[in-house]
């Protein structure tokens, strides 16, 4: 069987962070995993529970965030490339570094894979510095958080937004 350089001829599993702190956030996110689950060949396999937190390193309303685990035939760079036209979608603009934003999704972890590209790094290389990736991302993976990786991030004020119904919520 061939494959295209847009798939990597298996299936990975990857945890995607979601964000969005502007608009009707819980309805952006919703509608970012439905289009995630669209992707060629992809599943989404579970979903967080759904977290509030301040911005870091910038200001603006509050975020909701969750991560989502897939599994997709999509290497690494066509994943990012999705993801961005899904955030592009959902109006997405680009003016400054973290900026508030209508939509942010972020590749954390791409399998076991450790990559490094001018485009694309995983595992994302800010993810042990934020508690509002690695609660969730402990939820649906504890063996990809280390106990110390969540003391790390103790002091970082993330609310319980809503359990992992919140998917099903309109």
């Amino acid at each position: 069987m061939k494959t295209s350089a847009l798939t990597t001829g298996a299936t990975a599993r990857a945890w995607i962070g979601l964000g969005a702190n502007l608009g009707a956030r819980d309805a952006a996110l919703r509608q970012a995993v439905r289009a995630i689950a669209a992707l060629p060949g992809t599943q989404v396999l579970h979903v967080s529970s759904l977290y509030r937190s301040a911005p870091v390193d910038a200001g603006g309303p509050d975020y909701l965030n969750a991560v989502a685990e897939i599994a997709t035939p999509l290497d690494a760079h066509a994943l990012l490339a999705a993801l961005q036209a899904i955030e592009q979608g959902a109006g997405r603009e680009r003016p400054y570094r973290n900026a508030p934003r209508t939509l942010d999704l972020d590749i954390l972890l791409y399998g076991n894979q450790c990559i490094a590209t001018p485009q694309l790094t995983v595992p994302h290389p800010r993810m042990h510095e934020r508690a509002f990736v690695l609660l969730p991302l402990a939820e649906l993976a504890p063996e990809q958080v280390s106990p110390a990786a969540l003391q790390a991030v103790s002091g970082q004020t993330i609310d319980l937004h809503h359990g992992p119904a919140w998917l099903n919520a309109t």
